[in-house]
């Protein structure tokens, strides 16, 4: 496969994931980092009413086409199946509750996204809950 066709490919699933996520791909983050053999996939929510992006989950591949199949995949075939949980939240030195919504294995996993690029100090969790299953 060309360079020129690995774009088309990677633009087309970049799409694909927008899609059936049901969001503008603006508030989408793709974030690669190439190790040795591997890209990892590092996909990353935009919230415009607050303007703070959270990680909505991690896949590798042995390239950036093989890493968006399987975000892909985990989409139509995991995400559902994970628990929903809400966090509570406060910038530091800001007054305004902020709620997000996180699919996660457990509220370790919703955390971790929920820190994904920030530094701890600099938020305030007020509560974290486990939705009801529907």
């Amino acid at each position: 496969m060309t360079r020129q066709d690995q774009n088309v490919e990677v633009a087309r699933y970049q799409k694909d994931i927008a899609d059936r996520l049901g969001l503008d791909p603006q508030n989408l983050i793709f974030n690669y980092k190439q190790k040795n053999e591997t890209v990892k996939l590092d996909l990353v929510t935009v919230n415009p009413k607050h303007d703070q992006s959270f990680l909505f989950h991690t896949e590798t591949g042995t390239d950036k086409v093989d890493a968006l199949k399987k975000m892909l995949e985990y989409i139509n075939e995991h995400y559902h199946r994970e628990s929903s949980l809400t966090i509570q939240w406060i910038k530091v030195g800001e007054n305004k509750l902020h709620t997000s919504y996180f699919r996660a294995k457990n509220m370790y996993e919703a955390l971790d996204k929920f820190y994904y690029g920030r530094d701890m100090g600099s938020y305030k969790i007020f509560s974290i809950t486990l939705n009801p299953v529907s």
